[in-house]
C-alpha cells in the first residue's frame, strides 16, 4: 500500500494535466478489471465484477489531480510569472523547487532578497505578483525556447518515511485515495464496483460530476486526504483531525452533508473490527462528494479520509497506519454493501 502511495505521489498531475497519474494507474489496474475507459473530461473509469452482480450500485471515487502553478507571462529578464491552480497558501512558495511544462524544466520560486527589503515589507506576506520562477534563462527569448505560456508547474518533493510511522510527500491529497482504490482493484471483490479516478477536483470537483452523471450510481464512497490542522499554531477548537488516530469518517464538510446511514455503517464497521476512527472537530474543505451527491436525482454519499498535515503544500505529512486502515475500512464497506 505505502509503496504504491509513494509511487503515485512522485508523479506529476496538476489539475487538467493528470496524464502521468492516469497512465500509471491504468497500467496497474487494467489486468484486474473488466472494463477500463477514459471519459471526455479525462476521468479514468474502471469497472470490476465481483461475486455479486450489482451494476452501477456502488461507485468509489478518488481524485488524481494535485494543486500546482501555471505560467502566465515571461519577463524581459526571463523570469516566469505565474498563478495558482487550486488553493495554495502563497506563504509556502518562496524557495520551492518546481518543474515546468511537459519537458519538466527545473525551476525555483524566487523573490527579492531579504537584504533588499524594507522593515515594512518584511511585515507582510509577499503578493503572488511579487514572486517568479527562475529557470536560469538569460532573457525572455531564451526562456520561451524552453517553456510556453499556460505550462503547468509541479512541486518537486521526494516521498520519505520519517519519525514514528509518518510519510512526507507532495500530493498525498489525494494520491492516498487513489492508492487505496488501486489496491482494491487488485483484489477479488464481493460485488460489482465502479472505480472513478477523477480529474480537476482541486478546481471545483469538475471531473466527478461528469463521471457520476454518466454512471448514475446509487451509492458512492469518496476516498480522500483531508486537512488535519493539528499543529501548535491552532487552538484545540480550531483543530480538525489528527494523523495517527485512524481514518476520518465524513459526516459534513464545506460542500456536503453525508448520508447518515452510511456514516453509521462505516462507524460500526470500524468499531466492530477494532479499527480506530475519528471525525472532524472543525468543519473545513470539501470533496468530490459535493458534486456526486447533487448528480441527477441525487446520490447517497459517504467518505473516508486520511488526516494530512500541510495540505496543498510541496511537503505534506500523513500517518502510514491511517492510509493502511483506510484500505481495510473501504474493503469492509464493500463487503457490507454486498450483503445488503
Amino acid at each position: 500500500m505505502i509503496e504504491t502511495l509513494k509511487m503515485l505521489c512522485a508523479l506529476s498531475g496538476v489539475s487538467s494535466h493528470e496524464d502521468q497519474v492516469r497512465d500509471y494507474i491504468r497500467q496497474r489496474v487494467e489486468p484486474h478489471a473488466d472494463s477500463v475507459r477514459v471519459d471526455a473530461l479525462g476521468n479514468l473509469i474502471v469497472f470490476k465484477r465481483g461475486t455479486k452482480a450489482a451494476g452501477n450500485r456502488l461507485m468509489l471515487c478518488a481524485h488524481m489531480d494535485e494543486v500546482g502553478l501555471i505560467v502566465k507571462s515571461v519577463t524581459d529578464e526571463g523570469y516566469l510569472k505565474f498563478g495558482c491552480v487550486g488553493g495554495i497558501d502563497r506563504r509556502i512558495l518562496l524557495g520551492k523547487r518546481v518543474t515546468v511544462g511537459e519537458k519538466a524544466i527545473p525551476g525555483v520560486i524566487g523573490l527579492k532578497a531579504i537584504h533588499l527589503t524594507t522593515a515594512e515589507e518584511r511585515k507582510n506576506v509577499p503578493k503572488l505578483t511579487d514572486l517568479y520562477i527562475d529557470i536560469g534563462a538569460k532573457n525572455q527569448d531564451e526562456a520561451l525556447t524552453q517553456v510556453e505560456l499556460g505550462d503547468v508547474c509541479t512541486f518537486v518533493s521526494d516521498a520519505v518515511e520519517f519519525g514514528g510511522g509518518m510519510l512526507k510527500a507532495k500530493a498525498i491529497d489525494d494520491r492516498v485515495g487513489c492508492a487505496v482504490m488501486v489496491k482494491l482493484l487488485e483484489e477479488d471483490l464481493p460485488m460489482d464496483c465502479t472505480f472513478v479516478f477523477s480529474v480537476m477536483e482541486e478546481v471545483g470537483a469538475r471531473g466527478a460530476f461528469g463521471a457520476a452523471f454518466g454512471l448514475t450510481p446509487e451509492t458512492a464512497l469518496v476516498l480522500e486526504g483531508t486537512t488535519s490542522a493539528d499543529t501548535p499554531a491552532l487552538k484545540p477548537e480550531r483543530q480538525v483531525c489528527w494523523p495517527g488516530q485512524g481514518p476520518v469518517l465524513s459526516w459534513m464538510d464545506g460542500g456536503a452533508i453525508y448520508d447518515r446511514e452510511l456514516f453509521e455503517l462505516l462507524r460500526d464497521l470500524a468499531e466492530k473490527n477494532g479499527l480506530p476512527w475519528q471525525m472532524k472537530h472543525y468543519l473545513s474543505g470539501g470533496t468530490d462528494g459535493q458534486a456526486i451527491q447533487r448528480t441527477k436525482a441525487g446520490v447517497r454519499v459517504s467518505g473516508i479520509s486520511a488526516a494530512v498535515r500541510y495540505l496543498h503544500a510541496p511537503n505534506s505529512v500523513c500517518s502510514i497506519s491511517d492510509a493502511e486502515q483506510m484500505l481495510v475500512l473501504a474493503r469492509l464497506f464493500i463487503q457490507a454493501m454486498a450483503e445488503r
